[in-house]
């Protein structure tokens, strides 16, 4: 394993992020502050508590999921996609680096960036909210897990993606309305029997579920459910990422 090619990679991507602090940091801090805004006094005023808990409280874990989700994929599609705009990854390619190394350097990096956001989203919470996290190494592992799967699928996106619009298109028509849909401001046991079970199809209701539970001990899908389908997702993009380096789609065209 060539570590040193890895950290090159590695802080190479992590130092792109700090040369755009205001783009990475202060824009999902501002916009957490206008959900608590919106959600937590509008209809905080209106829905005072879900399955017990403070509805202000209740939107954390989903704020940072939400957050997480996209930074993640964003991140590593921009990440992957640049160099190989430019053509600066074609260099990775005929260096003696394997799929493996090059993926634990982008990846890795936008997930990294994408947690420390995540954890910033967090302490601005308490800002707002009083928050007693119940279990909070499951926290500390949801974030992670997810953290990395999303990193992987977004390295899949900045691969499939052609152009700009292309990257984007995933993040802003897929991810987002997902994460509203899958429980981010709301318990899916408020819908009627119908609509639960439709949302149960949506892989994020799994994802914010089982991060809730980790600070509340309440879930809408059992916890077990939510690690299993996390993991799952998982072992789908790392088995998408070796075919793509197996066959050589999309980066030898």
């Amino acid at each position: 394993m060539n570590w040193y090619a890895i950290r090159a990679i590695y802080m190479f991507e992590m130092s792109r992020a700090f040369r755009t602090v205001v783009q990475s940091v202060v824009s999902p801090v501002l916009s957490t502050i206008l959900y608590f805004v919106v959600f937590g006094t509008a209809i905080g005023s209106r829905i005072q508590t879900v399955d017990g808990i403070d509805y202000g409280a209740f939107i954390v874990p989903g704020l940072i999921m939400m957050t997480l989700l996209q930074q993640s994929v964003t991140t590593a599609s921009f990440g992957i996609y640049l160099p190989r705009f430019v053509g600066t990854f074609y260099e990775h390619l005929s260096a003696p680096l394997s799929f493996v190394e090059i993926v634990l350097g982008y990846v890795g990096a936008a997930a990294s960036r994408s947690l420390v956001i995540a954890l910033i989203i967090l302490a601005t919470s308490t800002l707002f909210v009083d928050l007693d996290i119940l279990h909070p190494v499951w926290m500390i592992a949801f974030l992670i897990l997810t953290g990395v799967t999303f990193s992987l699928l977004g390295f899949i996106i900045g691969i499939w993606a052609r152009n700009f619009e292309q990257l984007q298109m995933i993040p802003l028509l897929v991810i987002t309305p997902l994460v509203f849909l899958g429980g981010a401001f709301y318990s899916i046991s408020m819908l009627s029997g119908v609509w639960q079970t439709i949302t149960k199809f949506n892989p994020v209701l799994y994802l914010i579920s089982g991060f809730r539970w980790s600070f509340f001990g309440v879930a809408d899908v059992p916890v077990a459910v939510s690690l299993g389908a996390v993991s799952a997702f998982l072992v789908l993009c790392l088995g998408v990422i070796w075919l793509i380096f197996a066959t050589g789609w999309r980066i030898r065209d």
